[in-house]
């Protein structure tokens, strides 16, 4: 199994249709997004290609391949115009492994889950893959407004092998989960 994991689309339909096109060239199985899907939020701009009704059309046509995690720029709303739900935290059992998926607004790096082999979580929108003893944390960065000079980037997962990989299909880094 194949998993593409992004996070912070921030309603840009262009962002969005990037990484679809990412998700079908890479053939992955299964679309992972961390969280803040269409609002902006307070402290960033206005993304290009702002349109989340766009993004919802986009994201609604591939909705049986999505696990949708809800973000702290997310709301109840946003489920009206979504053929999905989101969840508030997700785990995935994959490959003898118990992945914790999260935005990262509350658990991440400093407040670790008591019971996971890997966190995975957005919201910062730096993408980087690092150890915390045996713990693998990822962070896929953000699609949309990657941060402290970080490339708009995504995780793909298959087996055991986590990549970070930037939204033109270039691998920044890699480890063993």
């Amino acid at each position: 199994m194949k998993i593409l994991i992004a996070s912070d689309i921030h309603g840009s339909a262009a962002a969005t249709e990037k990484l679809l096109e990412r998700f079908a060239e890479e053939k992955a199985d299964t679309l992972v997004l961390l969280g803040d899907i269409y609002n902006h939020g307070p402290r960033n701009g206005i993304p290009d290609g702002y349109d989340p009704m766009l993004t919802a059309e986009y994201l609604n046509a591939v909705t049986k391949n999505l696990i949708v995690i809800k973000g702290n720029c997310d709301s109840e709303v946003d489920e009206m115009i979504s053929d999905f739900d989101f969840a508030e935290n997700a785990y995935l059992f994959i490959d003898g492994k118990k992945i914790y998926l999260t935005h990262g607004h509350v658990r991440n790096e400093n407040n670790l889950p008591k019971n996971a082999d890997a966190v995975f979580y957005g919201h910062f929108h730096i993408g980087f893959i690092k150890k915390i003893g045996d713990i693998t944390v990822a962070n896929p960065g953000s699609v949309t407004f990657p941060k402290n000079g970080s490339e708009k980037s995504y995780l793909l997962l298959q087996d055991g092998l986590l990549v970070l990989k930037t939204l033109d299909g270039r691998i920044i880094t890699e480890s063993r989960l």
